[in-house]
Order: structure tokens, then C-alpha cells, then sequence
């Protein structure tokens, strides 16, 4: 799985990229045919905006974009919501497969 972070008005620290990557490496638990997850991180005037675009296959990409004051909560919050949307996936997939 390839994971690509890049900042907007925003340099990328190490600290920022590895946190990153461990908090993405918790959503293959939820939906394991993630193929590569891009995250942008766009600093604006008094708040940080976070996108997570994961690439699945068979599937459109899963979009998912959160703002707020920190950028590390910003940044779990935005996983725990790409998190939810991937469990709900693969629950759709589940259901449909055995008729449910």
C-alpha cells in the first residue's frame, strides 16, 4: 500500500509524515483492499484542512475531508471518519453478497 502525504501552504515535517503514516496503516483493518492513500494537508488562516482520498479496488475513491484548529486532531478525526466509511463499504459489499 502506498501512502503519499503533501502540504499546501504547509511544510511536511517528519514528525507530521510519520504520524501520518501510523494513523493511515490502521485502515487496512477496516477494508483490506486499499490500494494507495493520499493525504493533503492544506494550512488556512486559523484552522487546518485535512483530505484523505483512498484508492480501493473496485471502487470509486473514498473522499473524506476534515478542518479544525489542531492539526493533529484534525488528522485522527479525518481517519476515524475515512475508517468509518470503509467499514460501511465493506458492510455494503457484505450484504449484498449473501443477500441481506
Amino acid at each position: 500500500m502506498q501512502i503519499n502525504v503533501k502540504g499546501k501552504h504547509l511544510e511536511i515535517t517528519e514528525a507530521i509524515d510519520a504520524y501520518v503514516r501510523k494513523k493511515c496503516e490502521r485502515l487496512t483493518r477496516y477494508f483490506d483492499k486499499v490500494q494507495s492513500i493520499d493525504c493533503v494537508i492544506e494550512k488556512e488562516p486559523n484552522t487546518y484542512h485535512v483530505e484523505f482520498i483512498v484508492d480501493v479496488e473496485h471502487h470509486e475513491d473514498f473522499i473524506v475531508n476534515y478542518r479544525d484548529a489542531d492539526l493533529y486532531a484534525a488528522i485522527d478525526l479525518a481517519v476515524d471518519r475515512e475508517a468509518r466509511v470503509l467499514a460501511d463499504h465493506k458492510q455494503r459489499l457484505r450484504d449484498h453478497k449473501h443477500g441481506n
